[in-house]
């Protein structure tokens, strides 16, 4: 398959919006030529802690839940999941000041894009803890 352009952004966490300190939770990631949205998320709950120990994490939690189910489609998540893909792409990276924030949008090519969402969010998001 050709390589194919894809524009991607980067889910954080805000637990306080005044210090402006973030964690890295998710990827959002849509191709325009494939008509294709796919999201990654996690809230690692020990970088979660040492960023926020006092944070309850049941409302981000939560809320990155609503941000897959647009992603995808579901129904559940309301009107906007069922809004065609770049609307839906353009309606998750929209700038918000909220405990859950994007990053700016970043454009690349892949020839995979399932791969290209595991490697970026490998990357970008998780963090292999030490045995």
């Amino acid at each position: 398959m050709p390589a194919q352009p894809f524009d991607y952004a980067v889910v954080r966490w805000v637990p306080n919006l005044d210090r402006g300190e973030w964690l890295n939770v998710g990827v959002v990631l849509y191709c325009a030529v494939a008509d294709h949205i796919a999201c990654r998320v996690e809230l690692d709950s020990t970088r979660a802690a040492a960023l926020c120990p006092t944070a309850d994490l049941s409302g981000p939690t939560l809320h990155l839940s609503a941000l897959a189910a647009v992603c995808r489609g579901d129904s559940v998540a309301g009107p906007v999941a069922q809004l065609p893909t770049g609307e839906r792409f353009h309606w998750l990276v929209h700038p918000r000041s909220a405990a859950l924030q994007v990053s700016d949008v970043h454009a690349g090519l892949s020839e995979d894009l399932h791969a290209t969402l595991d490697l970026l969010f490998e990357r970008l998001v998780r963090v292999r803890h030490p045995a």
